[in-house]
């Protein structure tokens, strides 16, 4: 049987070290409860301590006159030279924003509606989760936790902030 490895992976492995991103060096996060299986990642954002990268993302709105709310594009994610450790939680919403980067390209009448099908954070989903790993995760038990910043959120949208910050090419 074989093996499929990417290139980073195969270099590491021949120098004898273990790669960066292998399951070993216990960055698997695990299954995680039904409750939790529809987090967005943006919410996953929201509640993580450790943030080490930033994301681009470009939309564009399908050409097709018959499936005007149909939108395709992709997001990169790309490291960063400084790690983010958050000292409380949730994160605010300016600090989601400010590793997001986003490219709408269409009209602007249909910006919002995009977003929240790719942003969306719910509020009181992600209470539960902090309390869940708070429960669950040791690096979580000390790390306390802002009603305060959790109040900055809507109950179910976009973080505040993001519709501004998005950039429309028409």
């Amino acid at each position: 049987s074989h093996v499929l490895l990417c290139e980073d992976c195969r270099s590491t492995l021949r120098k004898g070290q273990m790669p960066r991103y292998a399951l070993a060096n216990a960055l698997y996060r695990g299954h995680l409860p039904d409750e939790f299986e529809d987090l967005t990642w943006v919410e996953e954002m929201v509640c993580c301590i450790y943030r080490t990268t930033t994301h681009v993302t470009r939309l564009y709105q399908s050409s097709n006159p018959t499936d005007p709310l149909v939108f395709h594009g992709n997001t990169c994610a790309h490291d960063v030279n400084i790690v983010s450790t958050a000292t409380v939680l949730p994160r605010t919403p300016t600090d989601i924003v400010g590793q997001l980067s986003v490219v709408f390209v269409g009209p602007r009448a249909q910006k919002s509606q995009a977003l929240k099908a790719l942003f969306r954070i719910r509020k009181a989903k992600v209470w539960r989760f902090l309390l869940w790993l708070k429960q669950n995760n040791a690096l979580y038990r000390d790390l306390p936790l802002s009603a305060e910043n959790l109040a900055m959120y809507s109950e179910d949208d976009i973080p505040a902030g993001l519709d501004e910050a998005t950039i429309v090419d028409e």
